[in-house]
């Protein structure tokens, strides 16, 4: 009886951080939330972190270059999004790097009533949720493969994400924009328009990936791979569970059980998502090439191996017994 007493009375005393099997703070900035990044939302709304002993704290940032930002800052460990604000901090001089990607462009271009066709956007007003990054700049590029020049042949209105889109649209505002799936069905069953699907153009395009400071992660192996093995088991049940992964993603993301039905199965079947989140080459190449048009990028266009380590996923594929 004693020697219980005293095993309580030292449980009482230990630091709340050593009772909790010493979970460790790793905050993670997220660009959007949408659901593309779902499997983030999923290891941290269903405790896959905390199986791997990780105190993760996911903060909503307002945008790609403010969660770049904060990372660069220490403020947080690692940052869920769209590839261009990597590389475009890695060309400053940045030590970033992509360890795992997140999903592939879904998006389609979406046409207020009177807009059905590409050509029907020549002299139009198109939204945008931002001008100079990241999803705009695949928006200008694939209207100029169908032969309208930016700012010749229409204009670019920063209107916010999907919600304001749409509205801007039904208001006549805008005469496009560029939406994800499963936004990009919710609008057609409103009536309005698919013009095309950006994917068919850049079907390998790899928008977004997890990204970390590559002399942080080099100093805190063990966690990196852990946050990954998370990330990797959380994207797993959605292929393994899909009745309870519909029911998560209708619930956090705020979307009818048919409409996130109808999104699993699209990234499902197109695999927008890399089964084990592996890097794919050719699709950040194509990130890389777009992005050293947009911005001007002067000499030879770097190879997309520069802004990457996959060792981190390696490890944590091969913990998982996936390699």
């Amino acid at each position: 009886m004693k020697r219980s007493l005293s095993a309580l009375v030292l449980i009482a005393l230990m630091p709340s951080w050593v009772v909790a099997q010493e979970r460790i703070k790793f905050p993670v900035g997220v660009s959007s939330k949408v659901l593309g990044y779902g499997h983030l939302w999923a290891a941290w709304r269903l405790k896959y972190f905390e199986r791997e002993g990780l105190d993760v704290d996911v903060v909503l940032m307002r945008g790609t270059a403010p969660a770049v930002q904060t990372m660069i800052a220490g403020s947080i460990f690692a940052g869920l999004v769209a590839n261009d604000g990597p590389i475009a901090a890695v060309e400053q001089g940045m030590d970033i790097a992509m360890v795992a990607s997140s999903s592939k462009l879904t998006h389609m271009l979406i046409g207020g009533k009177n807009y059905k066709t590409w050509e029907d956007l020549r002299g139009s007003t198109i939204g945008s949720s931002t001008l100079t990054s990241g999803t705009a700049f695949v928006l200008r590029r694939a209207l100029k493969v169908k032969g309208l020049e930016y700012p010749r042949d229409y204009k670019l209105l920063n209107v916010g994400g999907t919600t304001s889109a749409f509205a801007a649209m039904s208001a006549g505002q805008i005469a496009a924009a560029m939406l994800a799936v499963p936004n990009a069905f919710q609008a057609q069953d409103a009536g309005l328009n698919l013009i095309g699907r950006v994917a068919d153009i850049f079907p390998n395009y790899l928008l977004s990936a997890y990204s970390v400071r590559r002399s942080w992660a080099e100093k805190n192996r063990p966690i990196v791979v852990r946050f990954l093995k998370a990330v990797v088991r959380a994207k797993k049940w959605f292929e393994q569970d899909k009745k309870g992964a519909t029911e998560f993603l209708a619930k956090e993301f705020q979307l009818t059980p048919s409409l996130a039905e109808r999104g699993l199965d699209y990234y499902l079947t197109h695999q927008a998502w890399h089964p084990d989140l592996e890097i794919e080459m050719d699709g950040l190449r194509t990130v890389v090439d777009i992005y050293a048009e947009q911005t001007g990028m002067k000499g030879p266009i770097p190879s997309p191996e520069k802004y990457v380590d996959q060792s981190y996923l390696r490890q944590a594929l091969k913990e998982l017994g996936l390699r």
